[in-house]
């Protein structure tokens, strides 16, 4: 999805992954937790994984910190992606 560099990335259940990318822009550290439900590579083309949470830190790590606990735990992926989902909706 992103030419972002990649900081954490995992495996779901049942294909697909979650993955947090960032981005530097002088002391700001931009970091993105989208979702890749997809599990078949040949479908993803063309269809841009949804972003379900950023977050803005002075050092990268603290960033990634601010997303770890959503990215590392399924229902809290699930309910972010069923906020954005109802986000898209409204």
């Amino acid at each position: 999805m992103s030419s972002r560099p990649l900081v954490y990335t995992r495996t779901l259940p049942g294909g697909g992954f979650v993955a947090i990318d960032a981005e530097v822009s002088g002391s700001d550290h931009h970091v993105r937790l989208w979702v890749e439900r997809r599990a078949d590579e040949g479908r993803r083309a063309g269809h841009p994984p949804p972003v379900i949470a950023e977050a803005h830190a002075d050092d990268l790590e603290s960033a990634v910190a601010s997303l770890r606990g959503i990215a590392s735990d399924n229902v809290s992926v699930a309910s972010a992606l069923r906020r954005w989902q109802s986000d898209r909706a409204g």
